[in-house]
């Protein structure tokens, strides 16, 4: 599971396809939205913010891992991006 941790507006300009959505913020009020029992990579825009969630996360029992450099990285080497509303998708 890919889990998208950037705030609405972050997320409006690009994402990646099967991403789910759920800002930082909003992650302890959702946790029943995740799986214990699935392998959860968490990102965000350059890598912070995904970093102190998987601290929670793996505390609180998940399998969590930080993908490095976030969608920063995942632009810059042509990983597919989708955007909502029919515009173009970009990170930068």
């Amino acid at each position: 599971m890919l889990l998208d941790v950037r705030e609405d507006d972050e997320w409006q300009l690009g994402h990646a396809p099967s991403a789910v959505h759920i800002p930082m913020a909003d992650i302890p009020a959702r946790i029943e939205e995740l799986d214990y029992d699935t392998e959860i990579y968490v990102v965000c825009r350059q890598g912070g913010r995904s970093m102190q969630v998987v601290q929670y996360l793996t505390h609180v029992g998940f399998d969590a891992v930080n993908v490095a450099g976030g969608m920063v990285a995942w632009q810059k080497a042509g990983r597919p991006l989708t955007a909502d509303g029919g515009h173009e998708a970009k990170i930068y």
